[in-house]
């Protein structure tokens, strides 16, 4: 437990970074008109790209004895995949309704 406490107080300003970033994200894209999320999630593949390759940085170089490390970078990675097919496959059918329809 005071390893935990110990890393709150050494990140605190960045804990408060993160959720003022959570809540202004949340703001943002509540104020996004309907018919634009499918293209901003479209656009929100890149950043989910880079989560992964954070996450995939962050295990790599976390010790073997650090799960909470560990750990941080497996959930990083399952999420950001999850986000990232996610979006694949909504961009994917997005685009298949321009496609002009084959007559028999």
């Amino acid at each position: 437990m005071d390893v935990v406490i110990q890393f709150f107080e050494e990140n605190l300003l960045l804990i408060y970074l993160l959720v003022f970033t959570i809540i202004l994200g949340f703001e943002v894209i509540s104020k996004v008109p309907t018919v634009l999320h499918t293209p901003l999630m479209s656009g929100a593949n890149a950043v989910s790209g880079i989560v992964v390759i954070g996450a995939i940085l962050l295990i790599r170089h976390a010790n073997s004895d650090d799960y909470l490390t560990l750990g941080l970078g497996a959930l990083g990675l399952m999420l950001g995949m999850v986000n990232v097919v996610g979006g694949y496959a909504v961009t994917d059918r997005m685009l298949a309704m321009f496609k002009k329809k084959k007559k028999k």
